[in-house]
């Protein structure tokens, strides 16, 4: 894609030149389209319909996962997609072959000379919250160039803003005081899904990630600490050869940890709040923490479930990280990844306590639980339900593989051509389509949340603070309602305005999208969102649209005939 890279537009914007990184996936080319796209390109080209002045929407027909919002991404994406959309020779000869025989030479000269120099995106801002209808991207341009975007823009918007959602919901089950760590890629569907997941669930509100490649291109925090492999590969302590640790402040050296962890362990048991809990522990999940604590003095973890939690794993924890208080370290916590979680996070924070009481270690009651183990928006809700300790939550398969929804829905449908409004019919009413080149709005109340978002024709002019507006359902004519808003936020901007001379919005580095969407989560109102039956929020067109669109749906269609 070198060549093809070199030869697209290099962000051409008010007059100045941009340069926009390419896809972050490299797969993400021309060619990642739908056949369809380039038979239509060819009758498009073919009928001199190519070039006419075109306009569409992106948008989706119903919030994911039985709620009522969801959170946008993939923007991105889709400005680097465009601004290096250009045909290598090798791609245009790959078209060639799949197309018929008798298409003619001039369309794929055609397709040689294309890039996105004369398109230009409006889009709502990535990590806004959106709702069905509004259109999240409108794009503008020669026909056959839009359609050749369609399958790529909705593949790029529809997962992200799924996994982003799917994030962002699992973020309000939890609450805003708990560790989120995005543990999927293992489970993701292919490399792809694992750093897409990754990048928009910390979007959505996720704080970190085992992902490292994640990390590294995004700069997402990373997370992770060891398996159960890892402690059950010791089998003695006897193992542990080098077994000197020096204090946190390099003044002197502890030469024999192990058996200062020993000596620790024979404390804890014998002490007066604690001898009933445990008798003897596992010595060889003793010597991997061990082990593990003179590699991570400084960010000791442990996964403590791989053979008793209570009377093992809690204990030989407690063990190490006190011999680690003794040279000036601090723990950082556990790990549970299996069992009642509820129940087991409760008797770890007793034990804590119960160490920092004993020995008078301060703060020890207070080291990190993290829980992980399939867990989804159900089990976080049953949780909170029950009571737990629980600081953190590792959530992997049900978080990136969007396991309650496979999809988002997104559609691009036409709405203008050669300014002539367009409109799609379906007897389903939810598939008709609102016609016409948009602006849309959104309206917040006297206690500041956000009433409705509202889409105008281009001409209308803006609403206005304080000004009364009749807002109307699209469809249902008895669903109406006037607002006097008290602030008004106009929804879509232009992210890429091609050869034309306006401005263009520049993209945030990923933290400022991520506490975009953080902040836009804490504006809505709450019954918008709660888990169970949440209230519709209200997507309305102005009064002088919702006459247009029904005038123009009787129009186009057909009369029927009684015999």
């Amino acid at each position: 894609m070198e060549e093809a890279k070199a030869n697209g537009p290099i962000g051409i914007c008010s007059g100045k030149t941009r340069v926009i990184a390419g896809p972050t996936n490299p797969m993400v080319t021309p060619l990642l389209t739908d056949l369809y796209q380039f038979t239509m390109a060819y009758a498009y080209w073919k009928a001199g319909k190519h070039n006419e002045r075109a306009v569409f929407d992106l948008y989706f027909r119903k919030n994911p996962f039985g709620g009522e919002y969801t959170i946008f991404a993939g923007l991105e994406e889709c400005t680097r997609f465009i601004a290096n959309f250009k045909f290598a020779e090798e791609e245009i000869a790959f078209v060639r072959e799949s197309l018929p025989s008798s298409c003619e030479d001039g369309f794929y000269d055609y397709l040689r000379g294309i890039d996105c120099s004369d398109v230009e995106v409006y889009s709502v801002t990535e990590g806004s919250v959106v709702f069905p209808k509004v259109p999240l991207l409108r794009i503008e341009g020669p026909i056959a160039v839009v359609q050749l975007l369609e399958t790529p823009f909705v593949n790029l918007i529809n997962f992200a803003s799924l996994v982003a959602t799917n994030a962002a919901r699992h973020r309000f089950v939890a609450g805003k005081s708990k560790m989120l760590l995005e543990f999927g890629l293992r489970r993701a569907q292919g490399p792809d899904g694992g750093i897409g997941a990754s990048k928009y669930c910390y979007l959505g509100g996720f704080d970190a990630t085992s992902n490292v490649a994640a990390g590294r291109l995004f700069g997402i925090p990373l997370r992770g600490t060891h398996s159960h492999a890892f402690v059950s590969s010791f089998t003695s302590p006897d193992e542990i050869i080098e077994k000197s640790l020096h204090r946190s402040d390099g003044s002197s050296i502890c030469e024999d940890f192990v058996s200062l962890v020993q000596t620790w362990l024979r404390k804890i048991r014998y002490s007066s709040s604690l001898h009933d809990v445990f008798g003897e522990t596992n010595q060889s999940e003793l010597a991997a923490f061990t082990s593990y604590a003179l590699a991570f003095p400084t960010n000791f973890l442990a996964l403590v479930d791989t053979y008793d939690v209570i009377r093992s794993g809690i204990p030989n924890f407690c063990a190490v990280a006190l011999a680690l208080c003794d040279l000036g370290y601090k723990a950082v916590g556990i790990r549970l990844d299996s069992g009642d979680l509820a129940y087991l996070s409760c008797e770890s924070r007793k034990f804590f306590v119960a160490i920092e009481k004993e020995f008078g270690v301060a703060d020890f009651g207070k080291l990190c639980i993290t829980a992980s183990n399939d867990l989804n928006e159900e089990t976080l809700d049953a949780l909170n339900k029950q009571g737990h300790e629980v600081d953190a939550f590792g959530i992997g398969t049900y978080l990136v593989t969007c396991y309650a929804q496979a999809a988002l829905g997104c559609v691009f449908k036409l709405v203008e051509i050669n300014n002539q409004p367009r409109i799609k019919l379906s007897e389903d009413v939810s598939k008709v389509s609102i016609p016409c080149k948009k602006r849309c709005y959104r309206l917040y109340g006297k206690e500041g949340y956000p009433l409705v978002d509202i889409m105008t024709g281009e001409n209308e002019p803006s609403p206005k603070v304080g000004e009364r507006i009749l807002c109307r359902h699209p469809f249902n004519e008895s669903k109406r309602a006037y607002v006097v808003p008290q602030h008004v936020e106009e929804l879509l901007k232009c992210y890429w305005p091609g050869n034309s001379d306006k401005a263009r919005e520049d993209l945030p580095p990923l933290k400022d999208i991520r506490q975009r969407c953080i902040e836009q989560l804490e504006k809505m109102r709450p019954d918008h969102m709660r888990r169970l039956n949440p209230t519709p929020y209200k997507v309305s067109v102005s009064a002088k649209l919702y006459d247009f669109i029904h005038f123009l749906w009787l129009n186009e269609a057909p009369v029927g005939e009684l015999q």
